[in-house]
């Protein structure tokens, strides 16, 4: 069954979903291990496509938007949608909705900041979770 971990920024953090992102994929990509971004607002798809090239000065994620790049080439793929289907390992959702496709992952990433709106689907997500019997984890960090 798909491991669903939750990552939520403590109040005194300054920082944002999207740069919480960018550190949660340089983690996992320290693991090896392909990631799915889903973004399903291609503006936001598009910050974040920059954030991953700048969050840090010593730090490289080769990344790409699906349709943009080759994703058998590239380990870190934004997505709108879900695709490409052959991804697995790991998902990271930044809707405010579950996805359909989350059950061919092995783990999913809730990402939780301080937007209020963010904040209260993010509960209704980890409620709708734990309802279906979903193995879950609470990680609270600061940025």
């Amino acid at each position: 069954m798909t491991r669903i971990d939750f990552y939520s920024l403590e109040p005194e953090s300054r920082g944002d979903r999207f740069l919480l992102t960018c550190r949660l994929v340089e983690r996992i990509r320290a693991k090896e291990l392909r990631v799915l971004i889903h973004c399903p607002d291609s503006e936001q798809a598009r910050h974040l496509d920059r954030l991953l090239w700048t969050f840090r000065q010593d730090s490289f994620l080769p990344h790409g938007l699906v349709g943009q790049t080759d994703p058998e080439l590239t380990p870190v793929l934004i997505s709108d949608d879900g695709r490409p289907e052959t991804e697995h390992q790991v998902l990271l959702n930044l809707s405010f909705e579950i996805p359909d496709f989350l059950d061919r992952f092995e783990r999913v990433c809730e990402l939780i900041d301080h937007d209020p709106n963010a904040r209260a689907t993010g509960r209704e997500r980890f409620r709708a979770y734990r309802e279906r019997g979903y193995p879950l984890e609470h990680h609270r960090l600061r940025l």
